[in-house]
C-alpha cells in the first residue's frame, strides 16, 4: 500500500542576485507502508532538502507530494540528525513528549512513549542535557511517534551518534516501522546500513536520482558509475581476509572538471564518460532504474 507519492519534485535556491542553485531536480518516487526506502548520496547531493520538503519545512519550487490525509502535519513526522538541537533544553523530556500528544489530541502518556523506545519512565523528569546522545535520539523518535504518523522521515538519524549505539537506534526504527506499519524514508550516506535496513535504495547525485532499485541489486550490482564509486569506497569488513590476488582494485575517478548543467551531471568525474553523455540522459530499466547512457545497450536488471 502506497503511503506517499512524490511527483517531479524540484527545489531551486537563490544564492545571490543572479545565482541560483538547483538542489533537487525533477525527483519522483513512492514511499510504501511497512517498508523503508533509503536515500543515499554524498553531502550536498540534496538528500536533506527532499526530506525537509516532505516534512513541509521547505516549500518546493515545483512538483507534487501526495498523501491521503486530512492532517498532513500529524501524519508526516521527522527525526532530525542532531538529537540535542531538536529538543528544547529549557523543558523536561516529559514536556517535550506531552506537547505533541496534546496538540494532536492523541491518547497516551510521556512515560508510555519512553517505554516504547526502551527508556525508563523516570526519564520524563530529566532534561535533554542529562541524557546521552543515543538516549536523546530515542526521545526524538518517541516524540515523532506521539501523533501516530503514517510516514517517518529519518534524516541521518545515527550519523552524530557513537558507532557502538548506531545499530541499536536503527533496529529500534525498524521495529517501530513494523509495529506501526510506517512508511520510512531513511536518509543516509552509509551504504552498508542502507542495504541492511531498506527494501529499496535511491542514489542521489547533484539533485537527481541516478539509480533506484531493490537494495541488494543497487549495492551488489550497481549500474551507474557514481553508485559503483560509492560502493567501492564503502568500508569492506571482509577485505582484510581476502587473498591479495582476489582483492578488488578501487575504481578511479577522472579528474574533476567544471560543473555541468545538462546531460549526465556526473560525466566530468566518470571514468567511462563518452560524447553521448553530454546529451539528455534517459532512465533505463524497470525495477532497477539507472540514469546512464551506457546502460542503453544492456538488458534491464530485475530483482
Amino acid at each position: 500500500m502506497t503511503s506517499m507519492t512524490v511527483s517531479h519534485l524540484s527545489k531551486t535556491f537563490k544564492l545571490a542576485r543572479k545565482e541560483w542553485l538547483k538542489a533537487v531536480d525533477d525527483v519522483s518516487f513512492e514511499l510504501t507502508s511497512g517498508a523503508t526506502t533509503a536515500l543515499v548520496g554524498e553531502s550536498g547531493s540534496g538528500k536533506s532538502t527532499i526530506a525537509r520538503m516532505l516534512a513541509r519545512l521547505v516549500r518546493p519550487t515545483s512538483g507534487e507530494i501526495l498523501l491521503e490525509t486530512s492532517d498532513y502535519r500529524k501524519d508526516v513526522q521527522m527525526v532530525f540528525q542532531d538529537p540535542f538541537g531538536s529538543l528544547n533544553p529549557a523543558h523536561t523530556i516529559g514536556y517535550c513528549l506531552r506537547r505533541p500528544l496534546e496538540i494532536h489530541k492523541q491518547p497516551g502518556t510521556a512515560e508510555e512513549l519512553l517505554e516504547r523506545v526502551n527508556l525508563p519512565a523516570a526519564y520524563a523528569r530529566r532534561y535533554p542535557h542529562e541524557l546521552s546522545g543515543g538516549q536523546r535520539q530515542r526521545v526524538a523518535i518517541a516524540r515523532a511517534l506521539a501523533p501516530r504518523p503514517k510516514v517517518l522521515l529519518a534524516d541521518e538519524p545515527v550519523s552524530m551518534l557513537d558507532v557502538s549505539i548506531r545499530l541499536e537506534i536503527l533496529n529500534l526504527i525498524d521495529r517501530l516501522k513494523r509495529e506501526e506499519d510506517l512508511a520510512v524514508l531513511y536518509v543516509t550516506h552509509d551504504l552498508a546500513t542502507a542495504r541492511h535496513f531498506a527494501r529499496d535504495i535511491m542514489v542521489m547525485y547533484r539533485g537527481q536520482i541516478v539509480e533506484r532499485g531493490p537494495a541488494d541489486d543497487v549495492i551488489l550490482a550497481p549500474g551507474h558509475p557514481y553508485t559503483q564509486l560509492l560502493a567501492e569506497a564503502a568500508p569492506d569488513p571482509w577485505a582484510a581476509h581476502e587473498a591479495p590476488g582476489r582483492r578488488r582494485e578501487p575504481r578511479r575517478e577522472r579528474g574533476t572538471g567544471p560543473p555541468v548543467t545538462d546531460g549526465c551531471l556526473f560525466r566530468t568525474r566518470c571514468p567511462h564518460a563518452v560524447d553521448a553523455c553530454a546529451d539528455e540522459i534517459a532512465v533505463h530499466g524497470e525495477e532497477h532504474l539507472v540514469r546512464c547512457v551506457l546502460r542503453e545497450s544492456e538488458p534491464a536488471r530485475r530483482s
